[in-house]
């Protein structure tokens, strides 16, 4: 597996990862309505941002996004947001998009990453980030409507450099 800089001609695969996780609705706070188009304009960071893909030869296994948090006085801490192949979980795909986030947020002079929403059943995202060093830092109970659970809590995790 190769993580590389993502490239306009790679949306092509991207976009049906992105849609599936949308409209599974577990995941991304993200309109199940919402177009490729808009997606597009969401998921392709402009810089100084980053969005990038993990390849298997030809084939796009999962992608991340990754900037600074907040403008001006918050501008010191990154965020990444990661979406994989339903076929490829569990395979280290999510990880190794992890690790490549933290280094480059690393590399760039950032204090810490912070994640604003992870929702706090998907089990294997806050496991992952948990091994990855970040820790819950809140809960906003009941703020992300599960399509089977109901309301939900959503997490705000942290990492400090």
């Amino acid at each position: 597996m190769l993580i590389r800089e993502f490239v306009a001609e790679d949306w092509s695969q991207v976009w049906p990862i992105v849609e599936e996780v949308i409209l599974a609705g577990e995941t991304f706070p993200f309109d199940p309505a919402m177009t490729a188009d808009v997606a597009y304009g969401i998921w392709a960071e402009a810089p100084p941002g980053r969005t990038v893909v993990a390849v298997d030869g030809e084939r796009v296994l999962g992608t991340a996004k990754m900037g600074t948090n907040r403008p001006g006085p918050g501008a010191h801490v990154s965020t990444a947001s990661f979406m994989v192949a339903a076929d490829v979980r569990g395979r280290g795909v999510g990880t190794a998009l992890c690790r490549d986030a933290l280094a480059w947020a690393r590399q760039r002079g950032y204090a810490g990453m912070q994640f604003n929403v992870v929702v706090e059943c998907n089990r294997s995202a806050v496991e992952l980030y948990r091994r990855e060093g970040f820790e819950v830092v809140g809960t906003v109970p009941r703020a992300f409507r599960h399509p089977t659970l109901g309301r939900v809590g959503l997490h705000v995790m942290y990492q400090e450099f």
